[in-house]
């Protein structure tokens, strides 16, 4: 993978793929923290005198749906680059060449959502030509998409000199640690609601791992495949062979111990104000549906967590939104931001989850991959970092 040190930028246009699929309200940026992710890359690119030409995705429109804009992201990141952003009227065409052009070193464009364009996630040749078109070099720092094939993650990267900004390089150099030479022991907690988006990380844990912690709703599937009630508990159904096999590897010996917990925290609904009751026990009664990992269950953990060498975490324990239910992920959060070896926190719900307990910045990397991350981990050749070989 060609870094950024060894890119020659000084007056030229860099095109640099950042991921800007940032929440909105009341048409404004949310929470600014994958904007923030990129600003090392971009002040680097200003600083050696490149002129930058932005490009990222926001959401899945299917036409161009104006709520959709980047506006709102080109308004927030001119404040925190301190310097103007121009939002281009669309993300190829003669009248963006033309902005393109006119751009001098440390001024900032930035591209309309860039599927906007059909041929975006098609990877079409044509629109990969005339991104390309647009600048001199082109830069990746894209990490959550580049598990995709697309026009602006891996076509683009085909057409032009090229190398990975600064978190992407750091994204792929920190997962890759933790897969082929993690500081031990090594646990994994996967948490979230289903196996199945992760019963292949979950695999893969099973064979280089020394522990696997397993909370939120994903546990009852393997829950209920070793025959145990789950009530109206959330139960993917598709999950529960997938979880029977998981269990069968894990009894096999000569890998990972993969932990279940054995106390939950019950609801009588998914409300804030919904009765709430402490089980000693996995069994979960009809009319009550498990919202949360129990006490025991999140000490237990976290003494593991305090073992750790390395410290991978995806997903809640529990329902971490409501305040009831928000403690087994918080004990597990706090552990985390306390141990003593390499932390890493994936996943869109872990990496709130711990923002909003106002640890994220007591842990040694907070990827901003998601999807990108467990492939990684997976080891899946990912296309948008393949490219920049």
């Amino acid at each position: 993978m060609k870094t950024l040190a060894a890119l020659e930028v000084e007056g030229r246009r860099v095109l640099v793929r950042v991921d800007f699929n940032v929440p909105l309200k009341d048409g404004a940026v949310a929470d600014d923290t994958r904007i923030r992710a990129a600003l090392p890359t971009l002040e680097e690119l200003r600083r050696r005198g490149a002129a930058l030409i932005l490009v990222s995705h926001l959401g899945r429109p299917r036409d161009r749906e104006p709520q959709l804009s980047l506006r709102p992201v080109a308004d927030r990141l001119a404040e925190l680059l301190g310097t103007p952003v121009q939002l281009a009227p669309g993300v190829v065409g003669e009248e963006v060449a033309e902005l393109a052009r006119e751009l001098k070193p440390g001024e900032v464009l930035l591209l309309e959502n860039v599927r906007y364009e059909p041929g975006e996630t098609k990877n079409d040749p044509a629109l990969a030509d005339a991104l390309a078109h647009l600048a001199d070099a082109y830069v990746n720092d894209a990490f959550g998409a580049a598990h995709r094939a697309h026009a602006s993650t891996e076509g683009v990267a085909r057409r032009l000199p090229h190398a990975a900004g600064l978190l992407l390089e750091r994204e792929v150099t920190t997962l890759t640690r933790i897969v082929q030479q993690p500081e031990r022991p090594l646990v994994a907690i996967i948490g979230g609601a289903k196996v199945t988006d992760k019963i292949a990380v979950i695999g893969r844990f099973l064979e280089i791992a020394d522990a696997i912690l397993i909370g939120g709703a994903m546990c009852f599937p393997f829950f209920k495949a070793q025959g145990h009630e789950v009530g109206d508990s959330l139960c993917e159904e598709a999950g529960i062979e997938p979880a029977r096999r998981a269990l069968e590897q894990a009894a096999k010996g000569g890998g990972a111990r993969l932990e279940l917990p054995n106390d939950l925290v019950l609801g009588d609904r998914f409300a804030a104000e919904a009765g709430r009751r402490e089980l000693d026990g996995v069994d979960v009664p009809a009319g009550w549906m498990g919202l949360d990992v129990g006490p025991r269950t999140a000490e237990r953990y976290a003494a593991e967590i305090a073992k750790a060498g390395t410290v991978f975490w995806n997903g809640p324990m529990g329902a971490f939104e409501l305040a009831p239910f928000a403690a087994g992920t918080r004990a597990v959060a706090e552990a985390v931001a306390q141990a003593p070896g390499t932390t890493v926190v994936g996943g869109g719900d872990s990496a709130a989850a711990i923002t909003q307990f106002g640890l994220a910045d007591r842990v040694t990397h907070l990827s901003t991959g998601g999807g990108a991350s467990l492939e990684l981990l997976e080891g899946r050749q990912l296309p948008g970092v393949e490219a920049l070989a």
